[in-house]
């Protein structure tokens, strides 16, 4: 009995561990890393976590320049790593983001249009892998500038999903 009532137990502390997220694959078996919508149940706590800005890729170089900054593939990645420690403080994961919004200056190396695809390398690195399958929603916006000056090319927003 006493075995029993254990796992019973530690089955309900198990599932209240995650939130209760349904995603919605795209339409005809699209491949690309997105969900068309996420719902989340009414016991799920949502957390909308500020934009994050790229840190220096090269510290050494001239502040603010593009050598500073690094491209949008590296600037990306240095926002995932920001994302991922603030997760951690928060007791959350990538897994657990069910919305993002991705906002891109021109990158002037390419005639003022954003890095779409500098972007996307380094988001599959987060999401839609065989560790993390979960996709959030997703938009992603070009937009004339960010406060952080003329060579600072992405912030993403995110919206995570936590259980009570």
């Amino acid at each position: 009995m006493k075995k029993a009532l254990l796992i019973a137990l530690s089955m309900i502390i198990g599932a209240a561990a995650y939130a209760e997220v349904t995603r919605h694959a795209l339409p005809n078996n699209s491949t690309f890393p997105i969900s068309r919508a996420v719902e989340v149940t009414p016991d799920t706590t949502l957390i909308f976590h500020s934009g994050q800005v790229p840190g220096p890729a090269n510290p050494d170089a001239e502040r603010g320049s593009r050598e500073y900054f690094g491209d949008t593939e590296a600037q990306a990645m240095s926002v995932f790593a920001k994302f991922e420690a603030s997760f951690e403080e928060l007791g959350v994961d990538f897994g657990d983001v069910v919305k993002m919004q991705v906002f891109m200056v021109g990158d002037p190396t390419m005639d003022g249009k954003m890095d779409f695809a500098g972007f996307m390398r380094a988001y599959t690195k987060y999401f839609g892998t065989e560790e993390q399958p979960n996709k959030p929603a997703r938009s992603a916006f070009q937009i004339a500038g960010l406060a952080g000056g003329p060579n600072m090319l992405i912030e993403i927003e995110a919206v995570i999903a936590r259980p009570e």
